[in-house]
């Protein structure tokens, strides 16, 4: 991966981080405030929704971290180690939880009038989605395995040839 690939990346990562924070320290407060003058039938929404949205966020900013921690790996030449692997799991783990995450907002959506049955399916499609991308990223994790398996093989069969030659 090139320089200029690493350091556009990063500069995406860094602007996806800082609006993460945004909306956590001043959009998720604005509508916490906004939600206060909700109608007392729907109150109930109100706290599973804003914990929902932060931790999500959460996720998502784990997700960034590992990424940003990968690529580092990438620019030394060490990703394709066994220390690669904390970060991927890292990663799958934080979409599975994602996914918990949106599915639980379809159950808090549910019940009641509040949304149309319709938003709530499609609410539990997205947290299909984002566990179908849980399970890619799992795929990802298998060939980079397989890549690691390889590299130790070239070693071994370097160290084998030196001594030999």
């Amino acid at each position: 991966m090139g320089k200029l690939t690493v350091l556009a990346l990063r500069a995406v990562l860094v602007a996806l981080l800082a609006g993460s924070v945004f909306v956590q320290a001043v959009m998720v407060p604005l509508l916490a405030a906004d939600m206060e003058g909700l109608k007392p039938e729907y109150a109930y929404l109100r706290t599973p929704l804003l914990v929902i949205i932060v931790l999500g966020f959460v996720t998502a900013e784990v997700v960034l971290l590992c990424v940003w921690r990968l690529v580092t790996m990438v620019r030394r030449g060490t990703v394709f180690s066994p220390a690669a692997f904390r970060y991927v799991h890292i990663v799958i783990g934080a979409f599975v939880a994602a996914a918990v995450l949106v599915f639980a907002l379809a159950v808090v959506l549910a019940p009641g009038e509040a949304v149309a049955p319709g938003v709530v399916l499609l609410v539990c499609g997205a947290s299909l989605a984002i566990l179908g991308l849980a399970l890619i990223v799992l795929v990802l994790r298998m060939l980079l395995a397989q890549a690691v398996e390889r590299d130790v093989e070239a070693s071994k069969m370097r160290a084998e040839l030196d001594e030999v030659i």
